[in-house]
């Protein structure tokens, strides 16, 4: 059998989003019934919704569906977490990456949902500060670890294509609750987030 690849859409919501784009396409200047961007519309429409998908998506159920009781309480840490999102403000991609610890207690989760959950927050209209706490307060709550920390290194197409223009700034965000309001834990985790153990 071979691979197909299906993704579906809501289709009064596509509806209504291709007439917006459909707008947007002819209020910059451009022709919306030229050959190039004759199906931008619809293919805009559906972007779109494929990058706010997390708004249908709940972390706390992905999290719960895949804990585990174990006696394991050293850090766990998966790190270089791709993340894309949108910027709330102009709607423009920032991407980067997420680096997520936790301290078990007495429950651990399955590696694969920590991206996941990574994914559900980014998913939606963002900013970094909120998009940091959304992910280390749904891990504190559902997993109820000894701790737990998030750290986001993204850059901002809207600081590098616009405005102030500067192609090479980053920003960095952290969280901490629990063990890693530790200065010591802290300080582990950093040093496993910068080190390549490879």
């Amino acid at each position: 059998m071979s691979y197909s690849y299906f993704e579906q859409y809501d289709d009064e919501r596509t509806d209504k989003l291709r007439e917006s784009f459909s707008e947007i396409i002819q209020n910059v200047g451009e022709n919306p019934e030229r050959e190039g961007v004759l199906k931008t519309p619809e293919r805009a429409a559906k972007a779109m919704q494929f990058l706010t998908q997390g708004y249908t998506m709940d972390a706390e159920k992905i999290l719960q569906k895949a804990i585990f009781h174990e006696k394991y309480d050293e850090m766990v840490v998966v790190k270089d977490i791709e993340l894309y999102s949108l910027c709330e403000h102009h709607m423009l991609p920032f991407f980067g990456k997420a680096h997520i610890a936790y301290i078990p207690n007495g429950k651990i989760v399955g590696l694969s949902k920590l991206p996941r959950v990574v994914d559900v927050f980014a998913r939606r209209l963002q900013v970094q500060e909120r998009l940091t706490h959304d992910i280390l307060e749904c891990l504190n709550k559902t997993l109820q670890p000894q701790g737990v920390a998030v750290v986001i290194e993204a850059v901002h197409m809207c600081m590098m294509m616009r405005g102030v223009q500067k192609q090479n700034s980053a920003t960095t965000t952290s969280g901490f609750r629990g063990q890693f309001e530790k200065q010591e834990t802290r300080n582990e985790f950093l040093k496993l987030i910068s080190s390549d153990l490879r």
